[in-house]
């Protein structure tokens, strides 16, 4: 018998092992008592059975499971919006159940992620989550307003067109492991990298990375900012702005895999054993490996940022344009904040920060509006907002369901040129943004919009194949 049928007869999954025991000595000792009749037995009454020869160890085990298994205070959690599905739900309920956790809400864009769903948000009291906050350390965003004439988008000449085009092309690496061979220089690398055994591990390949933008959901793209009043340093009016999404890259996603499974090593086997919640395992942050994370995270949050900074500085020189505003901001990360007169470790897992002013980018899809924000400080939402639209549908259904042909019209009406993607990033595949913005007016308002003309993802070859 396998775990998952013993788990399915009521096992606990930390008591698996002596189920699997007794289950081979009933078969050596040929009993008459097949072991899928009597499991569901030694589960419903283990006291009964405590000496029995094959099944007294099981016995045991489940009672002292029983004692150390103290049932978890199910805490509440707000809600915006209502197109959720079932597995993010599950999900975020899952955290509200953990003993570290203290607040919660889930965002309007939320979908099912790993532990704590993407758009989740999570206040726990000195304990931080390396899955709470995610694979991709720091994934953010960073929006550029150039002096550029915004006809230069409008594709009347083919030679400026062209020169966007390629400052797209030449001033990141899309792909993953991507990493370019004469690296760039910036202050993040002559930090100390050696805070962690991890984070030193990682330097080298921060070098190459540096400057690159991943794949999947990852992007870089001109469009047009329409700014409706004065407002960021600049006069009401359109312009053309530069924005990408990407993060931490390699680094990032092993340092969140290292102290994963360090968390794991040191969770209650009633949590590391659980498969609803061992994404959920956690580090006290007066600990020495909870220490350790919270430095190398926030190495990683300064080293996305830089990502960024270099990608910024590369496209914007190679379009032969100056630098007139930025707006960026974390959407993957831990912050230690004050709520309800509470010290929490707030974790927003695809949220954006959305304190009283604070200023945010949420973006759309390829071809769908992005709108730069300002945070109202709800105190519901534990100051956050969405980071995005929200995928509606898994990668694999995407490209299941759509072909090319079919979105080439849609991108062709918007007015955006796509110069790689990938199928499972077309916009059938996220939820409305106009909808995820209309479910949270009141976490944020829109100080302005911005529309795609030219974006750059990583391509998976689909185009080619039509």
């Amino acid at each position: 018998m396998n775990k998952k049928q013993l788990i399915n007869l009521g096992v606990p999954a930390d008591c698996v092992a002596e189920a699997i025991t007794c289950a081979q000595l009933a078969a050596r000792a040929r009993s008459d008592d097949a072991p899928r009749k009597m499991i569901p037995k030694v589960v419903a009454a283990p006291e009964i059975y405590l000496v029995d020869n094959i099944y007294g160890e099981l016995a045991k085990a489940i009672v002292q499971h029983r004692a150390n298994d103290v049932p978890f205070a199910e805490i509440d959690y707000e809600s915006w919006g209502s197109d959720f599905d079932q597995e993010s739900i599950r999900q975020i309920r899952n955290a509200c159940r953990l003993p570290i956790s203290r607040a919660a809400a889930l965002m309007p864009d939320a979908h099912s992620g790993y532990g704590l769903p993407i758009g989740g948000v999570l206040g726990c009291e000195n304990a931080i989550i390396p899955y709470g906050v995610g694979v991709d350390i720091a994934c953010r965003m960073k929006l550029t307003v150039t002096d550029l004439s915004v006809e230069t988008l409008a594709g009347n000449d083919p030679l400026k067109c062209r020169e966007l085009d390629r400052a797209l092309e030449k001033g990141t690496l899309f792909g993953t492991g991507q990493k370019f061979q004469r690296p760039h220089e910036h202050a993040v690398l002559d930090e100390d990298w050696t805070i962690t055994a991890i984070t030193r591990e990682m330097r080298e390949r921060a070098v190459g990375q540096l400057g690159t933008s991943g794949s999947g959901n990852h992007f870089v793209e001109w469009g047009v900012l329409t700014l409706s009043q004065s407002d960021l340093g600049l006069q009401a009016g359109k312009y053309v702005g530069l924005l990408s999404h990407s993060g931490s890259r390699g680094p990032g996603a092993m340092t969140c895999k290292r102290y994963t499974d360090i968390a794991r090593a040191m969770a209650p086997a009633k949590i590391r054993n659980d498969p609803q919640l061992r994404h959920l395992c956690w580090l006290e942050l007066d600990t020495q490996e909870g220490h350790e994370y919270w430095l190398a995270m926030n190495l990683m949050g300064r080293f996305a940022s830089a990502n960024h900074e270099v990608i910024h500085r590369n496209v914007v020189k190679l379009a032969g344009a100056e630098v007139l505003a930025t707006i960026e901001n974390h959407h993957n990360f831990a912050w230690k904040e004050e709520h309800n007169g509470r010290a929490l470790v707030v974790h927003r897992k695809g949220a954006t920060p959305a304190g009283l002013g604070d200023l945010g980018v949420i973006p759309g899809n390829m071809a769908d509006s992005c709108f730069v924000v300002r945070g109202k400080g709800h105190p519901g939402s534990l100051k956050s907002a969405s980071h995005g639209a929200g995928r509606q549908m898994s990668r694999t259904k995407a490209k299941q369901q759509f072909n090319w042909k079919q979105w080439k019209n849609h991108l062709k009406q918007k007015n955006v040129r796509l110069l790689a993607g990938g199928l499972d990033e077309v916009p059938g595949a996220y939820k409305n943004i106009h909808d995820v913005m209309a479910a949270q007016t009141d976490l944020v308002e829109i100080v302005a919009e911005f529309m795609p003309r030219i974006v750059m993802m990583c391509g998976d070859g689909s185009r080619a194949e039509d």
